[in-house]
């Protein structure tokens, strides 16, 4: 559920400009108007000071009482407008303030860690065994698992409707307990990825708004060789609705061929299938998320569930605390085929809402 909504600060600087510019404007000519007028009645021992702060005074109460309820109203009717925007709105109104700001990295999908996460079916060790022709490895059931994902724009309002976007997302599994075998890396995803978006106006679906769509290519993989090497390519949509603090998210997608020698996992859809469903709810500070993905396809057999909830810390105001919940199949590239029942919890620095 990446969004972006379209910068208006071009049209917006003059509107400012107008509002706040031409009352001082006016109040300056009237300044002058007066003083002239009193310069020909006042007597030879007025100063000019004297005359500027009698016609000042006199129009400080015309003049800058009205010019201060304009602005406090502008000011009060876009502080309305803000607490009255839905929460995808609210997504799409901070990335289109922060996205061309220098020296700021942008969040695509939620960022976070995992401090412990327990499989509960057990990790496969049997292809890093054969990867290193070694049976005496073994894999821990705990380790750790974070996630690091990043936009960035590569064209805003183009055509003045669409927005180019490039992300990176990194997803790793590491064996931090594991001291066996020197708490290696057990997995690393790589998911870059390039998309063209739009938000469309007024589209509406049984009460729920159309707030932004979505039309890419994406590359994962996990950056192994030989029995470990995991990678397939998709086309994707993706359409974002909204109804009050729920979102949804429909995700298709197709799988890009490969040929038949080079392809590693070449019956990954069995398992991953040929599309998502994301649902994030919001209440007040808490997050919470629901993704299925080829269950129906699979008849039940070879799908996931993954739910999550994040939560505050308190008050403190930079990070939450995290609980992720997965079953099924595709946790990770080199468990696609593997059935994975997980329990984690640690904390999120940024989440789908």
């Amino acid at each position: 559920m990446s969004y972006v909504k379209k910068l208006r600060f071009p049209l917006a600087l003059p509107l400012v400009l107008g509002v706040l510019g031409s009352p001082q404007l006016s109040f300056a000519n009237e300044l002058s108007s007066c003083m002239a007028d009193m310069l020909a009645q006042a007597d030879d021992t007025m100063t000019i000071g004297e005359l500027r702060s009698q016609c000042a005074s006199s129009n400080v109460s015309s003049e800058v009482g009205p010019t201060s309820t304009v602005v406090d109203t502008t000011i009060a009717t876009a502080d309305d407008a803000i607490a009255e925007e839905s929460l995808v709105a609210k997504r799409l109104r901070i990335d289109g303030d922060n996205i061309l700001k220098p020296f700021t990295l942008m969040a695509h999908k939620p960022n976070y860690i995992l401090v412990g996460a327990h499989n509960f079916s057990g990790y496969n060790p049997d292809v890093y065994r054969e990867h290193a022709n070694d049976q005496t490895i073994d894999v821990d059931d705990t380790e750790a698992q974070f996630q690091i994902s990043l936009k960035f724009p590569l064209a805003v309002n183009l055509f003045n409707m669409v927005d180019l976007y490039a992300a990176y997302t990194n997803h790793s599994f590491w064996q931090v307990f594991n001291n066996d075998v020197s708490s290696p890396f057990r997995e690393t995803n790589h998911e870059p990825e390039m998309w063209a978006q739009f938000t469309p106006d007024d589209w509406e679906f049984f009460g729920f708004k159309n707030s932004a769509n979505a039309f890419g290519v994406v590359h994962q993989s996990n950056g192994r060789s030989g029995v470990l090497s995991r990678s397939w390519n998709r086309v994707y949509a993706n359409f974002v609705f909204e109804r009050d603090n729920l979102a949804l998210s429909v995700k298709p997608w197709y799988r890009i061929k490969e040929d038949r020698e080079d392809d590693d996992n070449r019956d990954i859809t069995d398992y991953l299938g040929h599309g998502e469903l994301r649902a994030a709810y919001k209440m007040n500070d808490h997050t919470f998320s629901l993704m299925s993905r080829n269950n129906i396809e699979s008849g039940f057999s070879n799908g996931a569930v993954e739910a999550s909830w994040s939560f505050p810390l308190g008050n403190y105001p930079y990070a939450k605390g995290y609980i992720q919940y997965f079953n099924g199949y595709g946790e990770s590239m080199i468990d696609y085929n593997n059935h994975v029942n997980k329990l984690g919890i640690g904390v999120s620095v940024s989440d789908w809402l």
